[in-house]
């Protein structure tokens, strides 16, 4: 029997590779597509190609985004990345390290990649509960996306309706940590920081880093990326 077809969007970071270990369970074929938007944190392309190879992931895509489209954000122009932050700080305001409209640039470019191949489910890994305040991780923005996916491409107006899965969108880190670990990832390949030294470290100090220790801290299980300290 022919499996269905899915498009992940694989960051290499922690919850998109939770969501594509999801959506193997659910017993999708699986096509990665990631982006090259001259982020700073460029180790993570590399992640994404490691999570890959490990994850069955029969074709995987990396779309070059020209780096002029996202300017006024830290993690892809010269201006600092927070670190330290208390959860208060975290928790205020959309960040200096929201990139702008990426996710409706990446879901679009997934949502095309899907139609050329058959594909009707987009997985994609944006979460609402240990988050630092992205408008386009919330699932109202999921729930507008999927159906302007419907009312644009040929397959949802012909009745082959498009979804997009966000199965982490509403648990907290450790919860989505102890379900990758359930299914099998190695958070190890995963790449999370948003200032990372030269060699890949993370630093440990940014909102994504103090995320990602916490949840694993709450989860009772050990973090293995290197970090710089």
């Amino acid at each position: 029997m022919t499996k269905r077809k899915a498009v992940v969007l694989l960051s290499g970071g922690l919850d998109s590779a939770t969501a594509l270990a999801i959506a193997a369970d659910q017993g999708f074929e699986l096509h990665a597509v990631s982006f090259d938007y001259g982020q700073r944190h460029r180790h993570e392309l590399e992640a994404a190609a490691a999570v890959c190879r490990a994850g069955g992931v029969v074709s995987r895509v990396v779309f070059p985004v020209a780096a002029e489209i996202f300017r006024g954000s830290a993690l892809t122009n010269e201006i600092p990345v927070p670190h330290n932050r208390d959860d208060e700080a975290i928790s205020a305001g959309i960040p200096v390290t929201y990139v702008p409209a990426r996710n409706t640039i990446f879901l679009s470019v997934a949502l095309g990649l899907a139609e050329s191949i058959g594909a009707h489910d987009l997985f994609v890994g944006v979460n609402a509960v240990d988050y630092s305040g992205y408008p386009d991780c919330r699932p109202e923005y999921v729930a507008a996306f999927e159906e302007m996916a419907n009312l644009a491409t040929r397959a949802g107006v012909e009745g082959q309706r498009i979804r997009i899965h966000a199965p982490l969108i509403t648990m907290t880190k450790a919860e989505i940590i102890r379900t990758g670990l359930g299914l099998g990832v190695d958070y190890g390949l995963t790449h999370s920081c948003y200032d990372p030294d030269s060699s890949g470290a993370s630093c440990g100090e940014c909102d994504s880093c103090q995320l990602r220790l916490r949840g694993f801290a709450e989860a009772g299980a050990t973090d293995p990326i290197r970090y710089i300290s």
